[in-house]
């Protein structure tokens, strides 16, 4: 499998050109694998969501300021989380939901990272979403070798935000693969996951196409025994961002009312803990 970096001048509008690929020479976690080659898509232009703490407030303007405060917020905290990742790449773990790859696509913006679906580039890989979903049912190894590979490209790269498949966790040399960057699981409750299966045909990966339950408690019950599978997996992140533990936290009764920017403030705010710790361990770790 053949895979190549893009180049831009900015990030938004790449054009694809074979270059060698951008390693990191001093991460903050963990040691980089040989380099080599990946073909990074075109960063998308991103739709904010409005914030939800907007809703509170009847006055249209208020609403307005409160939201581009939000969206300020997380773009400052990124710009000092930058700092200290130092190109560190991130992987964004979990079922596969639009929670998850909307939240990737907009922390890759504030923190100037490229996205990476790591599904799209194994499916593009193949042929295509449906070939993907085909061969899943014929040769399903043959496919899980193929996300190994693609993982393997992708960590020996930096400044990358990977939205890694529902897989990703399935065996150890993936989750090897996993720590070479800073993983952190998003927990989206399986009832959310399983409506958008059902009812956002258009929005599936190869994993979900593959199914065979149509109804909303056949897809559900697939889910469930699917997270209980992988959920070894997907606790050996570095952090856990729970959409539920988030809602609770903010006051929302209603799941769907946590913004896309408040889930950014959440996972920077876990992934600071995580080099504040670091730097502590290295400190102390200096001879007197």
């Amino acid at each position: 499998m053949e895979i190549f970096r893009a180049t831009c001048g900015g990030f938004h509008g790449c054009n694809f050109k074979l270059l060698p690929p951008f390693s990191v020479h001093h991460p903050p976690f963990r040691r980089s694998a040989p380099a080599t080659d990946l073909i990074l898509p075109t960063k998308p232009k991103l739709r904010h969501q409005k914030s939800t703490a907007c809703a509170l407030l009847e006055d249209k303007d208020s609403a307005k300021d409160a939201n581009t405060d939000v969206s300020l917020l997380v773009k400052k905290r990124a710009s000092d989380v930058s700092l200290d990742l130092k190109g560190t790449s991130l992987f964004l773990v979990g079922i596969n939901s639009s929670v998850k790859s909307n939240l990737g696509k907009h922390l890759a913006d504030a923190l100037r990272y490229y996205y990476i679906d790591s599904d799209s580039v194994v499916e593009d890989s193949v042929g295509g979403k449906a070939a993907a979903a085909s061969i899943i049912k014929t040769d399903k190894e043959g496919f899980q070798d193929s996300e190994t590979e693609v993982l393997r490209q992708l960590s020996s790269m930096g400044r990358l935000l990977v939205s890694a498949g529902s897989g990703a966790v399935r065996c150890s040399t993936n989750l090897a693969l996993l720590r070479h960057g800073i993983s952190i699981w998003i927990d989206v409750p399986l009832k959310l996951v399983a409506r958008e299966v059902v009812e956002d045909k258009v929005q599936l990966s190869a994993f979900e196409l593959s199914m065979t339950g149509e109804s909303y408690s056949e897809v559900l019950a697939q889910m469930a025994s699917l997270l209980e599978e992988r959920r070894s997996g997907y606790a050996t992140a570095d952090a856990t961002v729970s959409l539920t533990k988030v809602a609770s936290r903010l006051g929302y009764e209603d799941l769907c009312s946590v913004s896309t920017e408040e889930l950014c403030l959440e996972v920077l705010k876990e992934i600071s803990k995580l080099l504040r710790l670091k730097k502590m361990i290295e400190e102390a770790a200096r001879p007197f």
